[in-house]
């Protein structure tokens, strides 16, 4: 098995994580989105990786096989957004989501954050379970932050919190 390695986003990886997401919301889910309709993805550098946030990926043999973003949403509380990954290497057997959230764990307790919130649409249900079993608590829409990002497609809401 090819070793997945976990690393900050750079701007040579800007295309690849376009190609990584998209066919997701598209063809797995049926999500009518484009790029155009994601911003933050044409300038990761300045939405991401700025203030207390970072963008890393998944990489393996090579091409990029995993996203995941944090936005700083200030006073201690950061987004977690763009969680993807490619379904060849989903699953427990190759720990991608599992290592990219432990990385975004281990730098967002690193910043000094006290909370990460998140929103996801209900046909994600894997991802659902997945954050449920990592800790993160599901909320209203009401209990998310003001400056928290939403998308037009969000319907669930989540909230980890660090004791």
């Amino acid at each position: 098995m090819a070793e997945i390695e976990i690393r900050a986003f750079t701007a040579d990886d800007a295309d690849d994580v376009l190609s990584v997401i998209l066919p997701i919301q598209r063809e797995e889910f049926g999500i009518n989105i484009t790029a155009d309709a994601q911003p933050d993805l044409r300038v990761i550098p300045d939405y991401y990786q700025s203030g207390k946030g970072q963008f890393w990926v998944a990489v393996k043999d090579g091409a990029i096989v995993g996203t995941l973003g944090l936005k700083d949403i200030g006073n201690g509380q950061a987004a977690l957004r763009k969680m993807f990954v490619a379904a060849e290497v989903r699953g427990r057997e190759h720990g991608v989501a599992a290592r990219l959230l432990d990385r975004l764990f281990a730098h967002a307790r690193d910043a000094g954050l006290t909370d990460i919130f998140l929103g996801t649409t209900d046909k994600f249900v894997a991802a659902h379970r997945f954050y449920e079993k990592n800790g993160f608590v599901e909320i209203a829409k009401a209990d998310l932050p003001r400056l928290f990002p939403l998308m037009p497609v969000d319907s669930k809401f989540y909230r980890y919190k660090f004791a």
